[in-house]
């Protein structure tokens, strides 16, 4: 059963990069690599932060 729980552990981590790699070429198609990579360190900094993301997006 452990090997059946980690091999959906193992596919959902694999569609989140997916995504991920989906909206990254978007938003570089939309705004450039600099936005892209500014955008995507500043995610990785509110989830290090513990910093809710919809509080973040409404004070600006």
């Amino acid at each position: 059963m452990t090997t059946n729980r980690a091999l959906s552990e193992a596919e959902s981590k694999d569609l989140f990069f997916r995504e991920l790699a989906e909206l990254s070429e978007r938003m570089i198609a939309a705004h450039g690599k600099d936005f892209s990579m500014g955008a995507l360190v500043l995610a990785a900094r509110f989830i290090a932060e513990n910093k809710p993301f919809e509080r973040s997006a409404m004070t600006q």
